[in-house]
């Protein structure tokens, strides 16, 4: 584990899991250290792992891209489809580090047609978080890449999300996508003010967001913003139960299965892309 501390937060990061953040804690003047981020070791339901070179789900088997089929195997036990690439699944190096501020580095990344190497930065400044992620295309081809963050977070039972965005798409029983309508039709998904997360399952991409989420941990008196970089103009949030304890909502490039759609980045061999997610907070005002 390789820990950050700037006096305002602690970061705690894993490099052999995926360079996965393991705590984010606030360091709360005159109280214990409130967790942001689910803790745990940045594995499973955990802290924020890193999804690169895609995100979420590829069915058929594969895609199919300049006339050519790639077959991409199941990476995940109990999981039909293969899901989140595999830089969450591989160990990285830890290329520089201060008291605030850490680089990790994947040279290695390979699964089905891909073989890409990544960075990620993570820098503390008075408590808040920044991340930025980077892939670059070595398959020696043109290929389309996604990239994303999928925090956890703490859900209490008066935990409210704010997260404005124009459409949701419906999921079948396999979670892939039928289908997109508007945010509207859905009244208990629409977030464009602070509501409490829904009492049924919930595992949906939503788009035309702003990029921006409010998260209110009324019990802990915190308030947590998430600000993802244009390049991530979808999120998916996963909310299996009011008892689950925690919630994710994930800043990605791309909708589900966008192997089959549209939204992926085609990266020529040796191209990049990066995207950013912060993470900030602040203690509520209490009357």
């Amino acid at each position: 584990m390789v820990e950050l501390d700037d006096g305002r937060a602690r970061l705690v990061l894993a490099p052999e899991n995926g360079a996965a953040i393991a705590r984010y804690d606030a360091l709360v003047i005159g109280s214990a250290p409130v967790a942001l981020l689910k803790p745990g070791d940045g594995t499973g339901a955990s802290g924020c792992q890193l999804l690169v070179p895609w995100s979420n789900r590829i069915s058929g088997g594969g895609f199919t891209f300049d006339g050519s089929f790639h077959a991409v195997e199941p990476n995940v036990p109990g999981e039909a489809f293969p899901i989140h690439g595999d830089g969450f699944q591989k160990p990285w190096r830890l290329a520089s580090r201060s008291d605030t501020e850490a680089e990790l580095v994947l040279e290695d990344g390979a699964i089905g047609p891909y073989r890409y190497s990544a960075s990620v930065t993570y820098a503390l400044q008075d408590g808040a978080l920044d991340a930025c992620l980077t892939v670059e295309n070595r398959a020696g081809m043109r290929l389309p890449y996604g990239l994303g963050f999928h925090p956890w977070f703490p859900r209490g039972d008066t935990t409210t999300l704010k997260a404005k965005a124009k459409r949701v798409w419906l999921e079948d029983e396999r979670h892939l996508p039928v289908g997109v309508v508007p945010v509207s039709e859905h009244p208990g998904w629409d977030f464009e003010r602070h509501i409490p997360l829904p009492l049924d399952w919930v595992n949906n991409a939503f788009d035309g967001w702003d990029c921006r989420a409010s998260i209110a941990q009324l019990e802990d008196g915190i308030k947590i913003t998430l600000s993802a970089s244009p390049e991530l103009g979808v999120y998916i949030l996963y909310s299996p139960s009011p008892d689950a304890g925690f919630f994710c909502l994930e800043p990605v490039s791309h909708v589900v299965d966008a192997h089959h759609g549209e939204g992926l980045t085609v990266l020529d061999d040796g191209e990049t892309m990066s995207a950013g997610m912060s993470l900030d907070w602040e203690v509520m005002e209490t009357d």
